[in-house]
């Protein structure tokens, strides 16, 4: 994703060639709440404070059902807090590695499927549970009320449809009922209670600044010179090249702003077909990139906020927590080869239910946003 935005910003400069204008296409706000964000989250992840609470939750549940429906919806959880890369990051090798161990390896396709789509359409209600939303939400200077009346109907939706899909693949499984042996993974490290106040407090802190009410360039500071004394790795651990493909795309969509013709293209379908135009560009170039493009030629924030989080489902490149998915999906069937042979983990089979599901999410969606009157 990097490379292609850092191509696309290239070939935009040579439409609109470097300027003093250029300074200007940086939403700064956008990108200092986004890495302190990233940052805390990758701390809380480094010492186990996530784990600890996925584990809590699993641990409860005996039958492949109620277990299935924990992990995708702890997912869903994650993703509302730190991000929904983030949250599949996480989430899916602690998944795996409790359905094989509980003897449930045939649940590990669907599971991932459901968390991937959770990750997506769950963390859709929060500005934060995308990286999309984040920039929306400082781009446009969006109030919390707004922003959550705005995307109460298709997190509903998304959340019954996650939890419905959930107990119909997963409730009836023809796998034993044991308890999940969660002994069977490694074992969690153990919390500091210094850091996770620290955290708790930078995590606060992160939020204030998100909601404008604590300036950015100060929650910034505060939040790499303490990370810089308690635990660097969760420096180095940051998504920077989430942030570098977030400047390489301020550039390009800043000089598809700037070309006449793209204006003239763009502005009209996105005054009359905002959210159908939103949500299928996301499957081409991803809702990332489309949100940003697309927010330079619209003043309805509404549809265009819809579009690319429901953008999300689809393709796998409508976002880029899917091909997430389908990485770490591939990784398990090598690093369990003993249930790489079974058929309803092939690879094919996984794109399939991928596509049936995720196709089927967008379409009900679109439909059902594109006639309730929300904007």
């Amino acid at each position: 994703m990097l490379v292609v935005a850092a191509v696309a910003a290239a070939a935009s400069a040579l439409a609109v060639p470097p300027d003093e204008a250029y300074l200007g296409y940086f939403d700064w706000k956008t990108l200092g709440c986004l890495f302190c964000v990233l940052a805390v989250a990758s701390a809380l992840r480094l010492m186990g404070a996530f784990d600890r609470a996925a584990r809590a939750v699993i641990a409860r549940f005996r039958s492949p059902g109620p277990l299935a429906l924990a992990l995708v919806l702890t997912t869903a959880a994650l993703s509302c807090v730190a991000t929904n890369d983030m949250a599949l990051i996480m989430m899916l090798p602690l998944s795996a590695a409790t359905l094989i161990g509980a003897g449930h390896a045939r649940l590990v396709a669907p599971v991932f499927v459901l968390q991937s789509l959770a990750a997506n359409l769950c963390g859709m209600i929060m500005p934060f549970g995308n990286p999309q939303n984040l920039y929306l939400y400082s781009y446009y200077g969006l109030h919390l009320g707004d922003f959550l009346r705005t995307m109460a109907l298709p997190f509903a939706l998304s959340t019954a449809g996650v939890v419905a899909c959930t107990w119909w693949l997963c409730g009836h499984s023809d796998c034993n009922g044991s308890r999940s042996d969660t002994r069977k993974l490694a074992a969690p490290m153990p919390l500091s209670r210094r850091r996770l106040v620290a955290y708790g407090l930078l995590l606060a802190l992160t939020l204030l600044a998100v909601f404008r009410i604590v300036p950015i360039a100060a929650a910034v500071v505060i939040v790499a010179a303490t990370l810089a004394a308690l635990d660097r790795r969760a420096l180095v651990a940051v998504d920077w090249g989430l942030l570098a493909t977030f400047a390489c795309f301020f550039v390009f969509a800043g000089n598809m702003a700037r070309v006449p013709e793209v204006s003239a293209w763009l502005s009209p379908l996105m005054a009359d077909h905002g959210l159908w135009a939103s949500a299928g560009l996301s499957q081409i170039i991803s809702n990332v990139p489309a949100a940003v493009l697309l927010s330079h030629f619209t003043g309805a924030w509404q549809p265009l906020l819809i579009g690319v989080n429901i953008g999300g489902a689809g393709t796998l490149v409508g976002s880029l927590a899917s091909l997430i998915t389908l990485q770490h999906f591939t990784s398990v069937r090598k690093v369990f080869p003993q249930i790489a042979a079974l058929p309803e983990l092939s690879t094919s089979r996984f794109l399939v239910l991928f596509s049936v599901l995720n196709f089927a999410f967008l379409g009900i969606l679109l439909i059902a946003c594109g006639a309730a009157p929300l904007f």
